[in-house]
């Protein structure tokens, strides 16, 4: 699954779907990085239907060393999955509060869990709302789903698979930072900053704005443009894993499915004092 169709879904589209007999299983996974919790928004309105799943609690496991967002227990995401109702096969829709990172990480997790039949709300909460289509506040009550977790459906990178991606000559370790972050001129979150020896830059809004994608063509260009090779290897990181999530969506989206996922990303690297740690501007700017 690699065409937008198969990865995004529109708002209209979305409502035909629900109106069916047997809709999607929809997830709201709004999120942020700091102030109100996502579920404050969906108390206040969400889409018919749909189920809160915290991103940080159910979709990840505990903060630490591994990073800010590791992977989650397969056995803890599994009773998660199967309390939002998802089912072995069923179509699942996720959705965020518009800046797709959320619900980007969200469709990784199904994925990588080995649950292929997930796509992203394109344009989100925002743009359902925009589309003139109706929210509600009422809390469903779903029926108990029976989704099998399988890990490796996507494929990860560890510490040092990402050290020797970024080291390669050939393929490419994209930091989805913003510039500054990675020049190591400021650092908002994490205690060290820098950016992986070796590692491009393309901070996330050259290639998705506003959680919109552009055509698989202007994303190949612009994926090109830094450096990932067709036949070459390509890999995302960023500081937890939520933001390069999107990145690698917007790799599938440009044709390249195998592109991995560093999930501990900049807050897992730092974690160990020995890593190296490089500043200054992008590798051959």
């Amino acid at each position: 699954m690699s065409g937008p169709e198969e990865l995004l879904v529109e708002p209209h589209r979305l409502a035909a779907e629900l109106d069916t007999a047997v809709p999607p299983t929809l997830l709201d996974v709004r999120w942020r990085l700091v102030g109100p919790p996502g579920r404050d928004d969906y108390a206040v309105g969400h889409l018919p239907g749909a189920i809160f799943v915290d991103l940080d609690t159910a979709l990840c496991g505990a903060p630490g060393a591994a990073g800010r967002h590791p992977l989650p227990e397969p056995a803890a995401l599994e009773a998660a999955l199967r309390a939002a109702g998802v089912r072995a096969g069923h179509p699942v829709v996720v959705y965020d509060g518009g800046d797709g990172m959320a619900a980007a990480r969200a469709w990784w997790t199904l994925r990588w869990a080995g649950h292929r039949a997930v796509r992203l709300l394109h344009g989100g909460y925002p743009a359902w709302v925009a589309a003139g289509l109706p929210v509600t506040v009422d809390v469903p009550e779903p029926e108990p789903g029976d989704v099998t977790v399988r890990p490796g459906g996507l494929p990860v990178l560890d510490a040092g698979e990402a050290a020797r991606l970024a080291a390669a000559e050939t393929g490419v370790l994209l930091d989805v930072r913003a510039a500054p972050r990675y020049r190591g001129e400021t650092e908002p979150v994490d205690p060290v900053a820098g950016h992986v020896p070796g590692a491009v830059n393309l901070p996330a809004p050259e290639y998705v704005t506003d959680g919109r994608f552009p055509a698989a063509a202007a994303l190949r260009e612009r994926f090109t443009a830094a450096g990932v090779a067709e036949d070459a290897p390509v890999g995302a990181y960023c500081g937890s894993g939520v933001t390069a999530a999107q990145a690698v969506l917007a790799l599938h989206l440009a044709g390249r499915p195998d592109a991995a996922l560093y999930v501990g990303s900049w807050s897992n690297w730092v974690a160990d004092p020995a890593r190296p740690v490089d500043t200054g501007a992008t590798p051959g700017a």
